[in-house]
């Protein structure tokens, strides 16, 4: 026998069925576990009404639970939801006759899990109803043999999602984006998708294209009246002889048909050996015309859409009429609103003065010209049904776990459209026969973002394979890859959707540690796993590659959730949770939007030593670089051929010990194209001779480009680093001093490669500080003595404390980011 769920002391009978062939009872919870019990849950002021209906053979009565009256009576409209996701319920068939009782239901482990058992004479059907992340409309029927005895169908709601608000914005935000993303590729690609087959839409169909596509269509028309493709029209009229001009092949038919217009005269043309001239003929005169063909489809457009959503309006009246239900009036107000302003394009006095399509067109300007090419590829999508295939759309939308996770993925690409520049996606991919949507929990997706103003790369990627790896394959739902200037790797995150909640109960476990919902723990420890299991192997021992890792669960207090263990834990190691819903995103978004920010040192501090961590301890200490003068064109030969560099010992400072490379400054007319810094190379030995410091090298190597002086020079020698002397164009950049001009040098770089540098002396191994830097037009001054930064446009003027460089690095290049946005 099937024994009870846990919990099972509060169930109560749900629904009673009596027919006269059976008796039928569900059993359960009528509320979810997240309102700690029955009278928590009667006391919420919710409005959600349950759906209910049964029909079937021989009903004698029908009996539903009441959550307000806490009894069973008669099914009634407004009905509280009284069956949850993740719920278990009981249900028991007792037969009355001997015929022979089955279970039906669509899916299959619900119809396995109700089995059929012997209880004395009778075969009982009894089993446990467990929807697990089911929501929405369920169906079952009783049966004998092939006849159906009774059909219930009734409504699951979610718990960890608001069933009006979430929840259907969690379709609309999926089924939105990968319309966009069709779209953007149709408009990128010119690409015709392949249409329906019949290429009729149902009405349902073309409302919901027409809806999502009704601005842009509107917009592309606006585009086309203040663009519009026109053509000059020739009008012929009469004129004196005295006032023609050139002639075309009309104009001379109608003189050649009309012989006794001309006269003799003086200085004409010759006709049959006489000087002859016109007294009247035709003149030309060219009008600008907006009649085209072009603009004639275009109406065509506009009227076709008119009668199409007259239809879909006639059709819903109609139904109403027919079934007497309410009249959506929010709907019928939205269809109207599109007919009248198709209709006042069309009574515009652009559109009135083009005439009727009468005859099949095929244009360039359609397919090509601005405004044109959006109009026509909407009106195919809305007339003839986008096929965008793939199992997203074939996908039961009540599995809401995976739906959860598709959202997530979706959300965080909108959330990086709203401020970088997408590059490419293949969530929506071009095959032979159309459109493919390719987003299935198996495979992998990806979307590419690239920062407007730094130039730096973004990869969202969905389901990416981390193979190949000394344990184990992992498979997190979305990698966050940020690519920072002056890094060989990349900074990768970890957000994985989680449709589970712990509700952190009176006198659970959970609750004594934590205090509010949250994340599930285990979720928690599976993000430890991912980022100590994601290695790499460059050239020695595995590293790390994650950076941080992170849980995204369906919850809707992000203010109270500020204050959770597992929120405070990601500013500590880089692992924990987010509440991410439709209405509930905000920390997502200001997380996402902060580490694309910061810069790669700041990330590398926060970071819990991943992938590069140790090769930026030694850079810091050991990858430094001795430029020093070359003065000659022999010495510069002598250094070259020889592999090796001096100095005096008497002009050296206690700094050059930590070089580990030597980089040449060839001074002016040493090679007459080459005055500046030109190789470098990695010190193998330091001897001493006499008076002299020799720095043997391996090999020298070529800079990608000649580090130009600019009105700068070296006496003898400064000390640089090896990134900063890869990086420089010019000759200043080198000159680095203090931390807080090291933090601001590597900050301007980000934005851009072409950074000026202004010194306080010309020599760089004599000056002390770097008075001011310029980006575009924007000056940038570092003014220690005063312990503040500047930053000055034209009028504008921003003023940090110096210390914000170091405590709060992301806030100034924010800042300096607006500024140079600014118009």
């Amino acid at each position: 026998m099937v024994s009870p769920p846990s919990g099972y002391h509060d169930a109560v009978e749900l629904v009673k069925i009596e027919t006269k062939d059976f008796s039928l009872v569900i059993k359960g919870k009528a509320y979810h576990e997240r309102y700690e019990g029955f009278k928590s849950y009667q006391i919420m002021d919710f409005h959600d009404e349950m759906f209910f209906s049964f029909q079937g053979e021989n009903i004698l009565e029908v009996k539903v639970f009441d959550v307000e009256s806490e009894k069973i009576h008669s099914p009634s409209s407004g009905l509280r939801p009284i069956f949850f996701e993740n719920g278990i319920y009981q249900l028991i068939v007792i037969p009355k006759t001997e015929r022979d009782l089955s279970f039906y239901h669509e899916h299959p482990g619900l119809r396995k899990s109700i089995t059929r058992h012997k209880i004395g004479t009778k075969n009982i059907l009894m089993g446990n109803l467990h929807f697990q992340n089911e929501i929405g409309y369920s169906t079952f029927e009783i049966r004998s043999e092939n006849e159906t005895l009774l059909s219930v169908t009734f409504e699951i709601f979610p718990v960890k999602l608001d069933y009006k608000k979430d929840y259907q914005k969690l379709l609309k935000e999926v089924s939105e984006e990968i319309y966009n993303l069709a779209f953007h590729l149709l408009r990128k690609t010119y690409l015709k998708t392949r249409i329906k087959s019949d290429g009729k839409p149902t009405r349902t169909e073309f409302y919901r294209l027409i809806e999502h596509h009704f601005e842009q269509f509107i917009q592309s028309i606006q585009q086309i009246e203040k663009q519009p493709y026109h053509e000059l029209d020739k009008i012929y009229e009469k004129a004196r002889g005295d006032q023609l001009s050139k002639q075309d092949s009309y104009t001379l038919k109608f003189l050649r048909k009309r012989p006794h217009l001309f006269i003799k005269v003086n200085n004409g043309i010759t006709i049959s050996g006489k000087k002859m001239l016109p007294v009247e003929g035709l003149r030309i005169r060219k009008r600008l015309t907006f009649d085209t063909l072009e603009n004639r489809y275009v109406k065509w457009m506009m009227i076709r859409l008119n009668h199409k959503l007259t239809d879909v309006l006639e059709k819903i009246y109609e139904e109403h009429r027919k079934i007497h239900d309410d009249l959506d009036e929010e709907l019928v107000d939205n269809i109207k609103h599109m007919i009248t302003r198709l209709k006042q394009k069309l009574e515009s006095t652009f559109w009135k003065k083009v005439g009727k399509l009468d005859r099949s067109i095929m244009s360039l300007v359609l397919q090509m010209a601005p405004g044109y090419k959006d109009a026509f590829q909407i009106y195919l999508i809305v007339s003839k049904g986008l096929a965008l295939q793939g199992d997203i759309y074939r996908m039961s939308v009540k599995d809401v776990a995976v739906l959860y996770e598709y959202w997530t993925f979706i959300k965080m690409g909108k959330i990086l459209a709203k401020k970088y520049e997408m590059v490419s996606q293949d969530i929506v991919k071009v095959k032979n026969d159309g459109l493919y949507v390719n987003l299935l929990a198996d495979r992998r997706a990806k979307r590419v973002f690239r920062h407007p103003v730094t130039g730096e790369e973004i990869e969202l990627i969905y389901q990416h394979k981390h193979g190949n790896l000394p344990t184990t394959s992992q498979i997190p739902d979305t990698m966050l890859k940020i690519s920072k200037k002056g890094k060989e790797y990349t900074f990768d995150y970890i957000f994985d959707a989680k449709y589970r909640i712990d509700y952190a109960l009176e006198g659970s476990s959970y609750g004594r540690k934590y205090g509010s919902p949250g994340p599930m723990e285990e979720d928690i420890n599976t993000m430890h796993r991912y980022r100590d299991a994601i290695v790499a192997n460059y050239d020695g021992p595995f590293v790390r590659t994650a950076f941080g890792a992170y849980v995204l669960f369906p919850w809707y207090d992000e203010h109270a959730y500020q204050y959770h263990h597992f929120y405070k834990s990601i500013d500590q190691v880089n692992i924990g949770g987010f509440p991410f819903l439709p209405n509930a995103s905000m920390l997502v978004e200001k997380f996402i939007e902060r580490i694309i920010d910061k810069s790669a040192e700041e990330l590398q501090r926060e970071g819990i030593l991943p992938r590069g961590t140790i090769k930026e301890w030694k850079s810091s200490l050991d990858e430094k670089v001795l430029v020093g003068l070359v003065s000659t064109i022999e010495k510069y030969r002598e250094f070259i051929q020889e592999k090796y560099y001096y100095l005096n010992k008497d002009i050296l400072r206690k700094d050059w010990h930590g070089a580990k490379y030597v980089a040449l400054y060839l001074k002016k007319d040493v090679l007459t194209d080459e005055n500046g810094v030109t190789v470098y190379g990695k010190i193998e030995e330091i001897t001493f001779h006499n008076e002299k410091v020799k720095f043997h090298v391996e090999y020298w190597t070529n800079l990608p480009s000649v580090i130009k002086p600019v009105n700068y020079g070296i006496a003898t020698y400064i000390i640089t680093t090896l990134n900063t002397l890869k990086e420089a164009n010019e000759l200043p950049e080198l000159f680095m001093k203090s931390n807080e001009e090291m933090i601001l040098w590597r900050m301007l770089r980000r934005v851009s490669d072409q950074i000026k540098m202004d010194l306080d002396n010309p020599i760089l191994d004599q000056a002390k500080k770097v008075k001011e830097y310029q980006i575009k037009d924007v000056q940038v001054q570092l003014e220690p003595d005063y312990n503040r930064l500047v930053l000055l446009r034209k009028d504008h003027e921003i003023i940090f404390d110096l210390d914000d460089l170091n405590r709060k690095p992301t806030t100034v290049f924010r800042k300096l980011i607006k500024l140079i946005q600014m118009k």
